[in-house]
């Protein structure tokens, strides 16, 4: 384990924790080493100032245009070996809670009954299929959703694609007042505890023992994505690309809107490609860093990286990602959660670069409001892939926001009797208690108001276009 310097005073903390934490025997040795460590890099306030002058945009050789990758070789054979490099990793640590569901994010239905693990298996099971391949999926659970993933995935046993899970690291939760963990007085159920972000991916991989079996299996790249989003397909230019140019890392972002202003962005630094986030930044750039002149492309978390790299730099110490401090209350009590994010490690790897892609690559579904726009007719589904409408000019998804009513999926649901037709759509606005018949179009920019203590039906079949509706008789 890697030391780091603190004062005196920092120092007689880190062994009181240390001494604390090696009592928690609900943890392992690795992940009690790991989260010591953490809170020690966190204490020496090692945190990387950026310096503003120094940040440069990247250059085409670092974050590559998706439309130079060299198209991949059209022989079946050729593109069997290439896929059978490969592994598909989906960060599944995630609760459906902010949408009001119990349980994995990954088990939301999606479409068609569907829900988002059905589509990743469904879209594996048909690589496999037609090249003869054996890509497998690994899922990083958290210890949140861990019980309830093994439950989920015994349904596929049968099918095409083999299904590795591990947990990542469980951390104390630190309280603020004395930086000591929250189960070392008394708080030894869940809440007590923190899955440390999606950085941990790697000391995870390599802690559960996957990363070694993988590469005895002869796997070279892992992709990992984020199991809500649907446009997170396995795409051959970006894996011949990584393969014939070697690249140890590949970030792929896509341009930047106005909705993505806080997105975290790839820069050049110090001669290398680097991820620079919205906490990075001077109070004096903030509004710099989300202007779409400047900073024109965002992250969509999408990454993919070699599996032998991974293991050397595990095994050196040497991913000292940007610590994200994560500050909560457990019954009054403040505490902190220390993390990291998987894309900050950009900067550790060997020709590291960017792959700057469509839009459809991402789209995440982080709340109602997007599984509006995937449940309607702006996406057609098969073989487990979400593909646009054709019918749609505009290139950018409508803007949608719907109030508070709609935050729960089981209310989003009931409030539709069918998902309205939204080719045309520009924007929606939806507040209040407001229910939607079947049958529904809605065309340019309609805003839909009811009004306190109203209930407002919009009935089947009418075509709404450019509305501002406050009651039935704006209909």
């Amino acid at each position: 384990m890697a030391t780091v310097t603190a004062n005196p005073h920092d120092t007689e903390k880190i062994s009181k924790l240390r001494s604390s934490v090696s009592g928690l025997n609900q943890i392992s040795e690795n992940e009690k080493s790991g989260f010591v460590n953490l809170v020690s890099r966190y204490l020496s306030g090692e945190a990387q100032q950026i310096e503003w002058s120094k940040i440069k945009t990247p250059t085409d050789e670092v974050v590559v245009p998706y439309e130079s990758l060299a198209t991949p070789p059209e022989d079946l054979t050729e593109t069997k070996k290439l896929l059978d490099k490969l592994v598909v990793l989906k960060l599944n640590g995630g609760l459906g809670t902010t949408m009001g569901c119990t349980g994995p994010k990954s088990v939301i239905e999606v479409r068609n009954g569907l829900t988002f693990l059905d589509l990743i298996v469904t879209q594996i099971e048909s690589l496999n299929t037609k090249y003869g391949c054996k890509v497998p999926l690994l899922l990083m659970n958290s210890f949140n959703t861990h019980d309830d993933t093994l439950k989920i995935v015994e349904k596929y046993s049968n099918s095409k694609i083999e299904i590795h899970t591990f947990n990542q690291s469980q951390y104390p939760r630190l309280v603020v007042e004395d930086l000591m963990p929250l189960p070392c007085k008394g708080r030894t159920d869940r809440d007590g505890w923190y899955p440390p972000g999606h950085g941990d991916v790697f000391p995870s991989l390599k802690n559960s023992g996957k990363l070694d079996a993988l590469l005895s299996q002869g796997k070279e790249y892992v992709f990992v994505a984020n199991s809500d989003n649907l446009g997170a397909i396995v795409d051959l230019k970006i894996l011949n690309h990584l393969i014939r140019h070697k690249n140890e890392y590949c970030m792929e972002v896509t341009p930047k809107t106005l909705a993505d202003v806080k997105g975290g962005t790839l820069i050049a630094y110090e001669g290398k490609v680097q991820l620079l986030e919205i906490a990075q930044v001077p109070d004096a750039h903030v509004n710099e860093f989300k202007s779409i002149e400047k900073f024109k492309i965002f992250n969509t978390n999408n990454l993919w990286v070699n599996l032998k790299a991974i293991k050397r730099l595990v095994e050196a110490d040497a991913l000292k990602m940007e610590i994200i401090p994560n500050p909560k209350e457990v019954d009054g009590v403040k505490v902190l959660q220390l993390e990291t994010a998987a894309g900050a490690a950009i900067r550790f790897f060997d020709h590291a670069i960017g792959i700057n892609g469509p839009r459809s690559r991402f789209l995440p579904v982080k709340a109602t409001s997007d599984l509006l726009l995937v449940q309607s007719d702006l996406y057609t589904l098969a073989d487990g892939f979400v593909t646009r409408n054709k019918a749609r000019t505009n290139p950018a998804n409508p803007s949608i926001e719907l109030g508070p009513e709609f935050k729960k999926v089981s209310n989003f649901l009931s409030r539709f009797k069918s998902i309205p037709s939204i080719i045309e759509l520009d924007n929606l606005k939806v507040s209040g208690d407001v229910w939607f018949g079947s049958g529904i179009t809605l065309k340019g920019n309609v805003s839909i108001t009811a009004k306190p203590g109203a209930k407002l039906q919009i009935p089947d079949g009418v075509v709404l276009a450019n509305k501002d509706i406050k009651g039935p008789e704006d209909i």
